[in-house]
C-alpha cells in the first residue's frame, strides 16, 4: 500500500530513513541502453534487509582491532637534505606535527576553508539618497568605491599552518597546555648537531653564535666555542697533509644592543666582548657583529658576511642560549634581505624554538641557514623561575643605573634572588651601581639585618620570587667571596654578574672584600666591567619605590589593620563580659 501512494522517489527517501531495512530505488533502463557486464550489480542492486541489531552504521568494540601506532615525538627538526615525508614540521618551532592527539606535544588543526567573499565591506547607501549629507563629505573625505578599495589592498599571503603551541605563543604569548612542555624529550645537540660542527668534509660549516648583551657570560655558549675552536686547532693544517680541511667559520652575533645605555662606545664594547669571548673558550673567531632586531641596527652586514661565507652550498647554524633572541634576530634579517620566508615563532619564553628549523628565502642559491632550539643553560636563575618571575627578571627597555654610596657592614639586595654585602674595604665607602630590570625592587640596609629579610620580606616586598613557598623551591642560599680591586671612584672598575638577572658593579679606589649571596648553582662572575657610567643621583638606604613594593605594602597593611581591629573588638568583648559579672 505505501508503494502504490508513493512515488519512487518519495519511496526511496522513506525506505532509507527505516531503522529496519535499506533499499535503494533505481529506475529500470531502457533496452535501447547497453549496460557493460560489471556495472549491472551497481545499477540495480538488489534489496538489503538488516535487523536492528544488525544495523551497517554500528560497528562491535573489539580488543584485535588494529590501531594506528602513534606518532614518534622527534626535535630533530627538517635538517636533513632530503626531509622524510611521513612527519610534517612544524615552520614556527621545528616540532613534528600531527593531528590526532591535542594533548601531544605537536598538535595542530587545519585551517578551514573560507571563502572568499566572507570579508565582503558593508553596503552603503548612494549620497543622493540620504536625507543628510555626513559632515566628513562637507570636508572632502570622500569614500572610494569597492573597485579601488580591492585595487589598493591586495590580498595578504597565505599564512603558514603552524602548531597549537605556536599559535598560543604567537597570539597570546603563552605555552598553551604546561603538561605537553613536559613530554617533549631532550634536545640531543651533539647528536644532532655537534657531529656537523665537529667535521671538516662535506659543505663548509658557518656558525653563528648569538649572545644576549645584556646576559653575555649567563647565555655565551661555552661547550659549542670550545667544539668549534678545538676542531680548528686539531684540522688546521691538515690541508698541507693532503686531507680535507674545510674549516668551519665562526660569527659571534652579540644581540640586544639597544638595551644598552647609548654611552657605551661601540668601540670598546667590541673589544670587550673580544675579551669575554676570548676566556669563554673562542678562541677562532672569524667576525664579531653586535646587531638589534629590534631597531635593525647591523643586519645587513651580518646577512652580508654570512652569504661571503657560507657560499653557494654552505650550512649556517644559528646556535645560543635559549631566549637570546636567534628566531627573533632571523626574521628581522629575513625583512631585511627581502626573503619569502615562514615567520619563526618569537616569545618572550625560555625554549621557544623545540626543533632544527631549516629557513628559506634568506641565503642564495643552494645555502641553507638552521634555527636550532636554544642551550639549555642551567646556571641560570631564569631555569628555576615561574613564567610571571621570568617577565620581572627580562630586561626590555634601555638598561638605567641606580646608584649606592655604601660603607662597611652594609648589604644590597636584588629582589629576593642575589645580595651582595660590603665586608671589608680600604676606604671609607665605595659606589656600588645595580644594573637589571627596572621591575625588580631593591634594599639597601645594615648586613647585621640582613637575615631577616629572607623570612620576613623575600616573596613579598622581594619579588621574585612571588609568594612565601617560592623561597624554599628556589634552592639553598649560598655565599661566594670576592676580593677587588680598583683604581678610581669616578667610574666602575669590576662587575659582579650573576647568570640570568644582572649584575653589581663596583667603583672604588683600593681595596674591598665582598660577600655575594644567591641560590645554589646560579652561576655568578668577576668580570672587567661593561658599563664603568654611574648614576648622577644615589638611591637612599630602604626599599626602592616600584609596583611590587607598593603591593606588598598595602597587603600588609590590611592585615594589620584586620589584626587590630579584632584584637579591639576581642577587648571590647572581655570588658563588656567583666562588666556584666
Amino acid at each position: 500500500m505505501i508503494s502504490r501512494k508513493l512515488t519512487p522517489s518519495k519511496l526511496k527517501t522513506f525506505l532509507a530513513l527505516s531503522p529496519f531495512t535499506t533499499y535503494t530505488y533505481t529506475k529500470p533502463l531502457s533496452n535501447s541502453i547497453i549496460n557493460p557486464p560489471q556495472l549491472q550489480n551497481l545499477l540495480n542492486p538488489t534489496k538489503t534487509l538488516t535487523l536492528p541489531n544488525q544495523f551497517p552504521i554500528f560497528r562491535h568494540f573489539s580488543s584485535n582491532q588494529t590501531s594506528n601506532p602513534p606518532l614518534s615525538i622527534t626535535r630533530d627538526g627538517n635538517y636533513d637534505e632530503s626531509p622524510s615525508q611521513i612527519h610534517r614540521i612544524c615552520p614556527g618551532c621545528g616540532i613534528a606535527m600531527q593531528d590526532s592527539n591535542p594533548k601531544q606535544p605537536g598538535f595542530f588543526i587545519t585551517p578551514s576553508i573560507k571563502d572568499s567573499n566572507y570579508k565582503l565591506q558593508i553596503d552603503k547607501n548612494p549620497i543622493a539618497d540620504e536625507t543628510h549629507i555626513p559632515n566628513s563629505v562637507k570636508k572632502g573625505f570622500l569614500v572610494d568605491s569597492d573597485e579601488d578599495f580591492e585595487k589598493t589592498n591586495p590580498k595578504v599571503a597565505d599564512r603558514p599552518v603552524v602548531c597549537a603551541r605556536c599559535h598560543s605563543l604567537r597570539n597570546y604569548g603563552r605555552v598553551k597546555d604546561q603538561s605537553v612542555e613536559n613530554l617533549l624529550p631532550d634536545f640531543d645537540f651533539d647528536h644532532t648537531v655537534g657531529r656537523r660542527l665537529n667535521s671538516v668534509s662535506g659543505t663548509r660549516t658557518v656558525v653563528v653564535m648569538v649572545v644576549d648583551a645584556v646576559d653575555f657570560d649567563g647565555s655565551f655558549p661555552r661547550k659549542v666555542a670550545e667544539l668549534v675552536s678545538n676542531t680548528i686547532d686539531v684540522n688546521s693544517r691538515a690541508w698541507k697533509e693532503g686531507k680535507s680541511g674545510n674549516l668551519p667559520r665562526v660569527v659571534l652575533v652579540v644581540t640586544k644592543i639597544d638595551l644598552l645605555p647609548v654611552s657605551v662606545s661601540p668601540t670598546g664594547f667590541e673589544y670587550w666582548v673580544r675579551t669575554r669571548a676570548r676566556e669563554g673558550g673562542a678562541n677562532k673567531l672569524t667576525k664579531v657583529h653586535c646587531v638589534s632586531a629590534f631597531k635593525n641596527w647591523g643586519l645587513k652586514d651580518l646577512a652580508d658576511d654570512m652569504v661571503s661565507l657560507a657560499g653557494q652550498r654552505g650550512h649556517v647554524w644559528v646556535i645560543g642560549a635559549q631566549n637570546a633572541g636567534k628566531s627573533t634576530l632571523i626574521n628581522a634579517m629575513a625583512k631585511c634581505v627581502g626573503g619569502k620566508m615562514s615567520v619563526l615563532t618569537e616569545a618572550p619564553v625560555p625554549g621557544t624554538t623545540l626543533g632544527i628549523v631549516r629557513v628559506e628565502g634568506v641565503l642564495p642559491g643552494q645555502a641553507k641557514l638552521f634555527d636550532t632550539p636554544g642551550l639549555l643553560h642551567p646556571h641560570q636563575i631564569t631555569t628555576r623561575l615561574t613564567r610571571e618571575e621570568q617577565k620581572l627578571v627580562h630586561i626590555t627597555k634601555e638598561l638605567k643605573p641606580r646608584t649606592y654610596r655604601i660603607k662597611a657592614g652594609h648589604s644590597i639586595h636584588i629582589a629576593g634572588l642575589m645580595r651582595l654585602d660590603i665586608e671589608e674595604i680600604s676606604v671609607g665607602s665605595i659606589y656600588v651601581t645595580v644594573w637589571a630590570s627596572p621591575d625588580l625592587p631593591l634594599h639597601m640596609g645594615k648586613t647585621e639585618k640582613a637575615s631577616t629579610m629572607v623570612e620576613d620580606h623575600f616573596g613579598l616586598q622581594l619579588q621574585p620570587p612571588i609568594g612565601k613557598h617560592r623561597v624554599a623551591e628556589l634552592g639553598r642560599w649560598l655565599k661566594k667571596e670576592f676580593r677587588v680591586h680598583g683604581t678610581s671612584w669616578d667610574s666602575s672598575c669590576v662587575d659582579v654578574a650573576a647568570a640570568g638577572l644582572g649584575w653589581f658593579a663596583i667603583a672604588l679606589k683600593g681595596e674591598a672584600l665582598l660577600g655575594v649571596w644567591t641560590y645554589e648553582g646560579v652561576d655568578v662572575t668577576l668580570r672587567n666591567a661593561l658599563i664603568p657610567h654611574q648614576s648622577r643621583y644615589f638611591e637612599v638606604t630602604g626599599f626602592t619605590v616600584s609596583k611590587i613594593v607598593s603591593k606588598a605594602d598595602k597587603s600588609l597593611n590590611k592585615q594589620k589593620n584586620n589584626e587590630k581591629k579584632i584584637k579591639v573588638g576581642d577587648a571590647e568583648m572581655e570588658a563588656t563580659t567583666t562588666a556584666a559579672l
